[in-house]
């Protein structure tokens, strides 16, 4: 990150809240200042990142956690028009979803995700999952900041 000061702004595009809740608690036991905003599925989180009623004064996510399946607009269509976008194409995706067939895989990198994690079905691995992405864009990789050019 570009300061130690910084907080994460995490965008979470889950329609099961079963898994939201997991992920608020494995992001509430972190270290790293993050703030996690939650929309339910993609048409919700083109209308976030377009700051479209009511998301018009939210502040742009520094990372998006992207299930694939959901309903009205599914991940797939959201990670194409994200990175189809040159306001929001520099924002980092992780397709964070059940499916692990190859052609999802596949076809998730291939519209440019960041990064590709199969949600574990064990608890203690899916917390582990979790401490790892937050602690790499969190801590280890610099990000783009608003107000920079991307």
């Amino acid at each position: 990150m570009t300061t130690d000061s910084a907080v994460l702004q995490v965008l979470l595009v889950e329609d099961d809240l079963g898994d939201v809740a997991l992920i608020e608690n494995a992001f509430a036991e972190q270290d790293v200042p993050t703030v996690l905003h939650h929309v339910a599925d993609g048409a919700e989180a083109l209308a976030f990142l377009q700051h479209q009623p009511p998301y018009t004064e939210v502040p742009r996510p520094d990372l998006i956690l992207l299930d694939l399946n959901m309903p009205r607009l599914d991940g797939r269509q959201v990670l194409a028009t994200i990175k189809a976008d040159e306001q929001l194409k520099a924002i980092p995706v992780v397709v964070f979803t059940t499916s692990s067939t190859p052609a999802d895989v596949l076809a998730s990198y291939g519209a440019h995700a960041n990064a590709y994690v199969t949600k574990p079905l064990d608890l203690d691995d899916f917390d582990r999952v979790l401490t790892q992405i937050r602690g790499f864009y969190g801590r280890t990789v610099t990000l783009p900041r608003p107000g920079t050019d991307t």
